[in-house]
């Protein structure tokens, strides 16, 4: 199964979780998207819950000599959530990636600051918390973004996702009371894999989207 584009994978993402909302399961619900690619699919989940769309900023922390490795993650002020199994295998040390994090950090915050334009974050608490993504593969940022989450008081923690790889669906059952993933492909590989069409977002496609919910 590949979705169309992220509205597409988005708007059955939102089906999904409306017969959920039917039986009960997601009361009082907010919509967090991961920024840039979740946005796109958030803003169709919270169109069809009714319910308001924010951010919850969070980034990957690439191992130096090649970025797209992810061996980490950070959000909020958060310390940063490693993967030890990841540095072990690069052989790396959390102090080796100190540089990496404060600039990872600096951009967080600007993203935070662009997206948000003076709002304060959403008070989380006693609220059912749908954070949302256009897919997963090693799932690290995620679960950085999920602690942050639960730090924040919320009555209930619900990862979705159209598409996801096995393994991390897995891994971040621990994280979220419930996982939601529409697609969990064996050879999953890559989540752009999973659309036809999944060009990159720019911070004023994430406005479009927070805007125009």
């Amino acid at each position: 199964m590949r979705f169309r584009d992220r509205r597409h994978a988005g708007r059955d993402l939102g089906e999904r979780l409306r017969f959920l909302q039917e039986k009960g399961a997601l009361a009082h619900p907010v919509v967090l998207a991961l920024p840039r690619g979740g946005t796109t699919v958030g803003r169709e989940v919270a169109q069809a819950l009714q319910a308001p769309l924010d951010v919850v900023v969070a980034r990957k922390i690439g191992a130096p000599f090649q970025e797209e490795l992810g061996v980490g993650a950070i959000a909020g002020d958060d310390p940063p959530l490693f993967d030890e199994r990841a540095l072990e295998q690069v052989g790396l040390s959390s102090g080796d990636l100190e540089d990496v994090v404060d600039r990872e950090r600096e951009e967080l915050h600007r993203r935070e600051e662009r997206y948000r334009q003076g709002r304060p974050a959403p008070d989380l608490q006693d609220r059912t918390v749908i954070v949302v993504d256009d897919g997963l593969a090693t799932g690290v940022t995620a679960r950085a973004a999920l602690r942050w989450v639960r730090s924040q008081s919320p009555e209930r923690v619900v990862l979705a996702v159209p598409v996801c790889s096995p393994e991390a669906a897995h891994d971040l059952r621990g994280e979220a009371d419930d996982v939601i993933c529409l697609h969990q492909p064996v050879a999953f590989r890559a989540v752009g894999l999973w659309y036809e069409d999944f060009e990159q977002l720019t911070d004023d496609d994430v406005l479009e989207a927070l805007h125009g919910h």
